[in-house]
């Protein structure tokens, strides 16, 4: 790191010579314009990432209505498929930063996710395509979910301490804004031939007796151009920070207790974004779905994303002036909060429909506080292991491997709620305030109360 700060590449080299975001000239002169491009495109690939993560659960509600025989255990499984894949590709992504380089893993990683975009395009087309191959497909568009451990330790390692809470924010924010993308888009998008022939034949969707025609397959279709245009672009303007370090020496990581207790408090805050945002439409469709007029899950379910992706960019800045810890530990107690508010009110067992605009309004409020949280946490962990930057970003993708299993076991543990005795998803939520309990306990203790071991 004693070389020219010149921040520029080798000749024929994607990495640069030398990263001092800490140096005021360097970062004037060269850092700024270099960080702020790539955190540009990172952010656009990473939207794309979420997008194609989620879309399955947008879909799925929708296969039983177009000729698919999918039970409900079913419809849970292909919603939780894409967070077990996600969970343990982070899992991988934690360490490919320091070994390979921004450049060469942002890129191949937003190509692949061609993979299961075409591959569900074409599935859904078919309503004999068996559910094991719906499984393994949904399963690899987890791909898109598995890449954002290699994003934040980028993000990090580009900006100086003073500004990655910002730039963090920023980044994980708008890109969750992805999940939202999904759900969104879906519904519209699979209205219409978008590609016209070229796209495929439409399927005949039913409800109620009535029947129109939708084009599933271009909910995943929509994302490839996209793909190999920013996939394309990443291997042509992105560079990589000369921090270089074997896999066997990033698992110091490990040996640090407070690893784990930034992981447990990261589970509270995207896993719990993650998961709902995930089973979001399955849970209004088997909690409200039995009612006259019940509503449509894809018309409400991007709410939640939106409102926890928003809230993340917000508070990245104010994680900044405040400091993360005691954002955090507001953050538990208002989903302790909420939470519980959500029993009390009795609409995880309505008697009407009238009761989903109390259920909407209180998870709307779990989805903000998620978003909080997000930010707040992300501030913290670099300066939780501010004595080694290149730790800190591991931690960060560590974190947000274990976080990624939100929708695998948010949407497993409600379809097991749903079949239990109480066939509610009331145990769930029991289950939540008992880990929020515990997690804001540790937060609280460690890192945001008076004389805590690492205040930030």
């Amino acid at each position: 790191m004693s070389a020219p700060a010149t921040g520029e590449p080798r000749r024929g080299g994607s990495w640069l010579q030398t990263w001092t975001p800490e140096d005021e000239s360097f970062w004037k002169s060269a850092g700024s314009r270099i960080a702020w491009r790539t955190l540009f495109l990172t952010t656009a690939t990473l939207i794309l990432s979420f997008a194609s993560w989620f879309t399955m659960s947008a879909v799925v509600v929708r296969l039983p209505n177009v000729g698919f025989k999918f039970d409900t255990d079913q419809l849970f499984w292909l919603g939780a498929m894409p967070g077990l894949a996600a969970g343990l590709l982070r899992m991988l992504h934690t360490f490919l930063i320091p070994i390979f380089g921004t450049r060469a893993v942002i890129g191949t990683a937003t190509l692949l996710k061609l993979i299961p975009c075409i591959g569900l395009g074409v599935a859904v087309m078919n309503p004999g395509t068996p559910f094991w191959m719906f499984m393994l497909l949904a399963f690899l568009s987890g791909l898109g979910g598995g890449d954002f451990s290699s994003y934040m330790p980028s993000t990090s390692l580009f900006f100086p301490k003073r500004l990655q809470g910002t730039a963090l924010g920023i980044q994980a924010g708008i890109g969750n804004f992805g999940v939202s993308l999904a759900q969104f888009v879906t519904p519209w998008i699979i209205g219409f031939a978008a590609f016209g022939a070229a796209g495929g034949a439409a399927q005949t969707f039913m409800k109620d007796g009535a029947s129109k025609p939708i084009w599933l397959q271009n909910a995943f279709l929509v994302y490839v151009p996209l793909l190999v245009i920013l996939g394309v672009a990443c291997f042509v303007w992105l560079r990589s920070v000369p921090v270089r370090v074997a896999f066997r020496d990033q698992l110091d990581i490990f040996r640090s207790k407070h690893t784990w207790f930034c992981t447990i408090t990261y589970v509270m805050t995207f896993g719990s974004f993650s998961g709902l945002a995930a089973a979001f439409p399955m849970l209004i469709k088997t909690i409200y779905g039995k009612f006259p007029g019940a509503p449509d899950p894809l018309a409400y379910a991007f709410y939640g994303p939106l409102i926890g992706s928003a809230s993340r960019v917000l508070f990245g800045f104010i994680a900044d002036k405040t400091g993360g810890a005691i954002l955090t530990t507001l953050t538990g107690v208002g989903l302790i909060g909420s939470c519980a508010a959500l029993l009390a009110t009795g609409c995880l067992t309505p008697d009407s429909v009238e009761q989903f605009e109390t259920f909407k309004w209180l998870m709307l409020t779990v989805f903000f506080l998620t978003g909080v949280g997000n930010a707040a946490t992300f501030r913290q962990y670099p300066l939780i292991f501010s004595h080694s930057p290149r730790q800190g970003a591991g931690v960060l993708g560590w974190t947000g491997a274990v976080a990624a299993f939100g929708p695998f076991i948010v949407n497993t543990q409600l379809k097991s709620a749903f079949a239990s005795s109480w066939k509610s998803a009331e145990p769930f939520f029991v289950g939540a305030i008992a880990f929020y309990v515990i997690a804001t306990a540790v937060n609280w203790w460690f890192y945001s109360r008076k004389g805590a071991e690492r205040p930030c």
